[in-house]
Parts: C-alpha cells; sequence; structure tokens
C-alpha cells in the first residue's frame, strides 16, 4: 500500500491509502524525499482552481529515490535520486516529438478516479521512467523537486529567445521569477528585478541581481534610468497581475521588445495592448507554459551542477505527509517561498 496526501475540496487536504501498482517493465519504484507545494497546488486548496476537479492527487515538484526497478530499466538502479517531469502516454505525435506536456493522458484520470495523479506526495510511489530525471546523489531532494519548475522556465527563456549582453527585466520575485532571473542570467542577459516584498527584494539582491522596491519608486521610471533611457529587450512577468503586463510594456526599448507572460492569474488578467504600437514598434507578446522532454534534461543537468541556486527558495520550516493540511496552510500566505513536505520522516 502507499499512503499519499491528495485534495478533496476547498481548504481540505487528506491523507489516503491505495494499493501500489505493479512494477512493469518500465518503471521503478520510488521512496518519495520530498514534494514541494506549488503555487498551482495552494491556489486549488484555497479554492481559485477548482475546475482541476476533486480529488486532486497531484504534487509535481517531487524527487524521491530509486528502491526497485522493472526489468527493462537500464538508465536507472536502486539508490539513484530522481526528480519528476512529465509522463505522457509515450506513443502519440506529442510524445514522440518529445513534448510530453502536450500528451492527452499526461493529466488524464487514474482508474481509481484521482485527477492528475502524480501522487507527488506520498511515501511510495510507481513511475514510469520516461517521465524521471536523475540528480546528483548529494542534492537536497527538496531542491530536487525544483526540476518541473526548472524546466518550464528554461522552455520559456528559450522562446524569448534571450541573447548574451541582453538586459531583461523581471517582475516579480517570488520562486518563479527568481527562477527566471537566475536563467536570464545564466543566458547571458544583465537581469533588473522589480518587486514591493521587503522579504523577496532582500532576497534578489542577495542572488546578486539589481533590485527595484516599486512600493518606493515607479518601476518603469526606474528600468529607464538604469537603462539610460533606452528601455530593456525584455520583459519576464511573474506574477499573475494586469498592472504588471502594463509595466512590462512600458518598460520595453522602442523597437523589437519582448514580453513573457510567464505567470497565470486567479481572477484572469487583463493587457491592453495598442494595435498599432505594436505594429509600429515591432513588439512581441509570448505566452509560455510547460517544458518539453530536453528543457527537462537541461534543468536536471543545470540543478545537479549547481548552475540554478534554489536553496534561497525553500522556506525554512517544513512538514511531514500527516502534517500536509498544516503545510498547505503555511504555503497558502503571502510572500512565501515553496514549503516542502518531507516524506520520509
Amino acid at each position: 500500500m502507499m499512503r499519499f496526501a491528495c485534495l478533496t475540496g476547498k481548504g481540505m487536504a487528506e491523507i489516503r491509502e491505495r494499493p501500489l501498482s505493479e512494477i512493469g517493465d518500465f518503471d521503478v519504484l520510488l521512496e518519495m524525499k520530498a514534494c514541494n507545494i506549488c503555487t498551482t497546488d495552494y491556489q486549488q486548496w484555497l479554492g481559485l482552481r477548482e475546475h482541476q476537479g476533486y480529488p486532486m492527487a497531484g504534487g509535481h515538484e517531487a524527487a524521491g529515490v530509486v528502491v526497485e526497478t522493472g526489468a527493462k530499466v537500464r538508465d536507472l538502479k536502486p539508490g539513484d535520486l530522481v526528480a519528476a517531469g512529465y509522463t505522457g502516454c509515450g506513443f502519440c505525435d506529442a510524445c514522440r516529438r518529445g513534448e510530453a506536456d502536450q500528451c492527452a493522458e499526461m493529466i488524464a484520470d487514474t482508474e481509481d478516479g484521482y485527477k492528475w495523479g502524480m501522487f507527488g506526495f506520498s511515501n511510495y510511489c510507481v513511475k514510469k521512467i520516461n517521465g524521471l530525471y536523475k540528480i546528483k546523489a548529494s542534492v537536497n531532494p527538496s531542491e530536487a523537486g525544483f526540476l518541473e519548475p526548472l524546466a518550464t522556465v528554461i522552455h520559456g527563456a528559450k522562446k524569448l529567445r534571450i541573447q548574451p549582453f541582453e538586459t531583461v527585466a523581471v517582475i516579480g520575485a517570488g520562486t518563479m521569477g527568481l527562477i527566471n532571473a537566475q536563467v536570464a542570467r545564466a543566458f547571458g542577459a544583465k537581469v533588473i528585478v522589480s518587486e514591493m516584498m521587503e522579504k523577496k527584494l532582500k532576497t534578489a539582491e542577495a542572488m546578486g541581481f539589481a533590485v527595484i522596491d516599486c512600493k518606493k519608486e515607479d518601476p518603469v521610471k526606474a528600468v529607464m534610468e538604469l537603462t539610460d533611457g533606452e528601455g530593456v529587450d525584455a520583459v519576464i512577468v511573474a506574477v499573475g497581475a494586469t498592472a504588471a503586463n502594463k509595466q512590462a510594456m512600458e518598460m520595453l526599448k522602442e523597437k523589437d521588445g519582448r514580453v513573457l507572460l510567464f505567470a497565470a492569474g486567479y481572477p484572469a488578467p487583463e493587457i491592453d495592448v495598442d494595435a498599432n504600437q505594436t505594429h509600429y514598434r515591432r513588439t512581441e507578446i509570448i505566452g509560455t507554459f510547460g517544458a518539453d522532454n530536453t528543457d527537462f534534461a537541461q534543468a536536471a543537468k543545470a540543478l545537479s551542477a549547481g548552475m540554478v541556486d534554489v536553496s534561497g527558495l525553500i522556506e525554512e520550516k517544513t512538514f511531514t505527509l500527516d502534517e500536509i493540511q498544516e503545510a498547505y496552510k503555511e504555503a497558502s500566505k503571502p510572500g512565501m517561498y515553496r514549503v516542502s513536505v518531507l516524506l520520509d520522516r
């Protein structure tokens, strides 16, 4: 049997049990070590994403250690630390292109009725190897759980086509904002981070970014001052807010500026686009969501090599699986970074 947490309604997370699946030829049995509570998770707990359905057995920022492997598994062995990516069917056109995030079966209900069915918040779990990525054993499992968010950021950075020596503004210094900032810097860009919460401003400063406290100064004017009036090459909007979308459009350089809409918001934020201005200034507005297999492989390398440091994005207070309800309460407080649930305690 496996013990796991699931959401059963607004504000309700509970522990359940179900039989472990049999280990197929291309499966592995994992002893789960940690799973971080993503924005998607706690927003549903708050009742903001009820369209995702119940019971919701999510938890996609998860890491565990291989206990047993199927007969045809070659690249993983017992004792390996792995983190969870996306698991598609493996046979459809999307999966054959390496785009498991586009597979219709990726978020299909389980046979026993669980939505999403990633079961990241569990003590043991059987998973297909095509959705697992090996992480260096010395990496903290809670940090290894950042594989999925990091992969989505890498995917967005590629769509944004960040070039060396460009200047990129990131609006929002939350978890995803600072991962975006680190990846943009790794791509060779100068990065400016705009934020209003003191805790997050300090974290961004500690990471070495130029920061704008948008409670004290107009972020658009501050960006223009930092760029000698030219504006930035690109803006990454890492908060789902109408005001942030407006600021992003105004921070851009005169020609060929790009805006990446990274974050969703509930209720949905708006964006006011002047079609003529977009036309004459050759502005690009780019949406991004999810990640493909190459992004996951690159994220695993980045975490293993320490090229992206997520240690400062994990809250000090951790929780056990049996404390999942309290963990959701903590994660949903304003200003929190990732709350990690330690599953082997």
